[in-house]
Parts: C-alpha cells; sequence; structure tokens
C-alpha cells in the first residue's frame, strides 16, 4: 500500500541521531496512517544513511512504517535535498523535520490531523507563536535567528510567526509548477513567497538544541540566507504590479530600511559584544567600533535595496556615505548617550540597553536618510 504521509528527513554527519529520531517517529505515527520515513543522506563520511537502512531492516513490522534512503553523492545543500526527498515522496502529506531531535517527533500527529481538519495548505510548527520556545540556544544564536525572521517578515511582506521553521507539514499538490532555487536552508520560506494564496496555519511547540553532532549553521550558512531573501524579494517584485498608493511605497521601504536596520543591530551588537568579551574593551569603546561596523552595512545595503539606487559611481557614493553617517551620527549620540544612561544610572545590563538604544535611533535615521541623502518625499 501506499503511504499517506511521507516525512522527509535531510541528513549529513547524523549517525549518532538517525536511529534514534527514526525509532522515535515509529512511536509516534498518525493513527490508522501509512506512513514513509525517506531519509535524504548527502553522502555523509559517518555512514548515516547505512544505519539507517540497517534499522529498517531489523524492523519485525513494516506494515504501516517504511524508511526508504535516498543516498546522494555529493553534499548538496538542506532545500536540494528536501525538494529531492518531496520528489520521491508516495504520500500525499509531506512533512520535513530535522535529524538531530530539535523537532519534536511527538508533535507530527498533531502537525498530519491539523492539516486535515483546518483544510489550510500548510502547518508550521512555530517556535515563535505563543506557547512556543526554545532551549539550549545562546544568546548569541537566538539573536542570528531572530534578525533572520525579521528580515523575511518585513523585507518579503510574510505574517507568520516562524517563516523560518524547518518543521512543517503540507499538501504536496500545492508545490506543483512551482521552480524553487532551493538555496540556502529554509525551503518553507521560499513556498510562502512562491505559492499563489497560500493558506498557513501556526501551531506552537518547543525547539531543543541539538545534544550530539554539530550544527550546520556558519558563515556559508548566513551569506546563502541573504542571497535566498534578495532572489525571493526580486521574485515577489515581479509578480506584484507596480505599487502607486504612496502609503503602501512609504510602508514598503520603511520595512526594508528597518529589515537591513535589523541585520545591523545583529552586526552592532555582536561586533561590541565581541571586543568587550574578547579584548577587554571599555562598552563605551566597543559600542562606538560597532556603531561603525553597523553604519557602514547599513549604508551599501539601503543604497542597493531599500531606496533602489544602483549608481556606486565613487562621488557619488562617496557623498551619500557622508550624509548617511552623518545623519546615522546623530541616532549614534542617541544611543551612546541612552548606553550610559541605562548601564551606569539606572544598571540596566549591557546587552538590554544597547538593543533598546539601537531600536530608538532607527525611526529618526529612515526619515532623516529617505529625504536628504537619497533625495526622495517622506510620503512616498
Amino acid at each position: 500500500m501506499n503511504a499517506e504521509v511521507s516525512i522527509i528527513i535531510p541528513t549529513y554527519n547524523e549517525s549518532e541521531n538517525i536511529k534514534g529520531i527514526l525509532h522515535l517517529i515509529k512511536e509516534h505515527l498518525p493513527k490508522n496512517t501509512i506512513v514513509e520515513a525517506i531519509v535524504v543522506d548527502d553522502n555523509s563520511p559517518d555512514g548515516t544513511g547505512k544505519i539507517a537502512e540497517d534499522y529498517f531492516e531489523s524492523l519485525k513490522e513494516k506494515t504501516r512504517y517504511t524508511i526508504n534512503v535516498i543516498n546522494r553523492k555529493t553534499r548538496e545543500g538542506l532545500s536540494s535535498a528536501i525538494l529531492n526527498g518531496i520528489q520521491q515522496a508516495k504520500g500525499k502529506i509531506v512533512v520535513v523535520m530535522d535529524s538531530d531531535f530539535s523537532h519534536p517527533p511527538q508533535l507530527i500527529p498533531k502537525l498530519v490531523d491539523a492539516l486535515k481538519q483546518s483544510k489550510t495548505d500548510i502547518v508550521v510548527a512555530s517556535r515563535y507563536l505563543n506557547g512556543g520556545s526554545i532551549h539550549g540556544w545562546s544568546i548569541k544564536r537566538k539573536m542570528i535567528s531572530k534578525i533572520a525572521t525579521i528580515i523575511a517578515k518585513k523585507g518579503l511582506g510574510i505574517k507568520e510567526s516562524d517563516p523560518m521553521s524547518g518543521f512543517f507539514a503540507f499538501n504536496k499538490d500545492i508545490i506543483k509548477g512551482i521552480n524553487f532555487d532551493a538555496i540556502g536552508y529554509k525551503i518553507l520560506l521560499e513556498m510562502i513567497v512562491k505559492i499563489k494564496g497560500v493558506s498557513i496555519k501556526e501551531i506552537p511547540y518547543t525547539f531543543s538544541n541539538r545534544e550530539n553532532g554539530k550544527s550546520k549553521l556558519g558563515t556559508k550558512i548566513i551569506l546563502e540566507y541573504i542571497h535566498a531573501v534578495g532572489k525571493l524579494y526580486r521574485y515577489g517584485k515581479k509578480e506584484q504590479q507596480k505599487e502607486t498608493r504612496s502609503s503602501v511605497r512609504f510602508v514598503s521601504k520603511a520595512a526594508r530600511f528597518f529589515s537591513v536596520g535589523a541585520s545591523g543591530l545583529g552586526i552592532n551588537y555582536l561586533t561590541s559584544i565581541l571586543f568587550t568579551s574578547s579584548l577587554d574593551m571599555w562598552y563605551l569603546h566597543a559600542t562606538i567600533l560597532g556603531i561603525m561596523f553597523s553604519i557602514t552595512s547599513n549604508f551599501f545595503l539601503n543604497k542597493y535595496w531599500t531606496f533602489e539606487d544602483r549608481n556606486f559611481t565613487a562621488k557619488r557614493t562617496a557623498i551619500q556615505y557622508g550624509k548617511f553617517a552623518g545623519f546615522s551620527s546623530i541616532g549614534a549620540l542617541v544611543q551612546l548617550g541612552m548606553v550610559y544612561y541605562l548601564v551606569d544610572d539606572l544598571s540596566v545590563s549591557y546587552p538590554v540597553a544597547l538593543v533598546l538604544a539601537v531600536a530608538t535611533a532607527a525611526f529618526s535615521n529612515f526619515i532623516l536618510n529617505k529625504k536628504w541623502t537619497f533625495k526622495e518625499k517622506v510620503w512616498s
């Protein structure tokens, strides 16, 4: 009998986790449902694929739960692996999840039931919905995740609380005719943007950081994410008719500006924390360096993306950078003053004071730079 639900599990060097996750899936199958787990392994040196195959061979009962292992010859990436698994899936319902126990198999029946009962296209397990949470992440990792989520929501106009989730279920028919780029780690983000009229339901869950194996997050993944968001933004822009309402254009550019600001917040925060923790620098000096790094990255991102100014001649860019830095410095003075007041006078912790101070300066920076740096009407 063909499977009704296909569970896609992309893997690379998950030998410590794969057997356990496959067993837990078996222990928490949706009731009266034929399920296939599809392990898509990117030629793991630690033998992940072979362990999955051996586990399936050891099962006595195989009528309602089968395991198919796709052994790929090279490491082609997570989104590519998920798409490869979907192509082989026999079920009308597809569940995507990780193999490192961060996504609890106990939630699979709930995802499947919600998909059937609510008649939506996608059900997402959300870390950020009320009732959801994250356990075991450092402040740095939480900050990166939050910034990535803000960029996706503001930059791409997404309303869901956790568009970066890697744990979700969907009806396979909804992706017919969709051409996926499969860049980076977040295939759900691409589905939300590219599937017209898609209906989505979210349910909260607790994400737990992996106990075994090594996280795949690194500089390459972050750069791939930025590239993917850029492509999705251009895709959405081509799909939509040119907006003529000034209010909508204003909000759209403000959203992009604040998305860039969120990335700048991350750069500012991480740079400042790096200098205070690693080099034992005084927090005000570290804050100044963080501001300089974030101003530079924000300028180029806003010039190219927010205000769509592609003229990078040296004189024009230098003048714009000077204005941008000048206006940003006004916000920087506010930021420094707030940081000093909150830390020294109110005894607020430095990380919290830093976030509050950066956020306070954002809106004034947008208005000043929109009007004077990039020569646009404020309400446009």
